[in-house]
């Protein structure tokens, strides 16, 4: 399946449907306002957008989710991996470390992602 790609703004509403729904469109629009200070015409631009694309479904005046988080989560880091470090990952977490100090909590993190993914037989 192919996931469409979600701006940055997008996103932000994105995070809040998939927080809170299945919500209301008149709740959606309260939280927009209050959180990304957002008029309704803006929300309601946005969420047409975002239902256009398919990732959420508005019926009745409730929005749904049809494209979890995860899933859009995934293809946007592998379409910036690809365009940025040529697929690879080695190479993004070098350059990030380079610019980064890693904590010894985020080394341990990735040492565990790393074991857990060998151990489900993906290595």
């Amino acid at each position: 399946m192919d996931i469409p790609q979600i701006f940055d703004g997008e996103y932000r509403l994105a995070q809040i449907l998939w927080e809170h729904a299945p919500m209301t469109t008149r709740e959606l629009v309260g939280q927009a306002e209050a959180q990304l200070n957002w008029k309704r015409t803006t929300t309601y631009t946005v969420l047409k957008k975002l239902c256009d694309r398919g990732i959420f479904k508005m019926e009745n005046k409730t929005v749904t989710v049809l494209i979890p988080r995860e899933q859009v989560q995934v293809s946007q880091g592998e379409a910036f991996l690809g365009r940025t470090f040529g697929g690879s990952l080695p190479s993004f977490i070098a350059a990030f470390a380079r610019e980064k100090r890693l904590t010894a909590k985020d080394i341990a993190e990735i040492r565990r992602l790393i074991d857990d993914y060998e151990e489900n037989g993906h290595a």
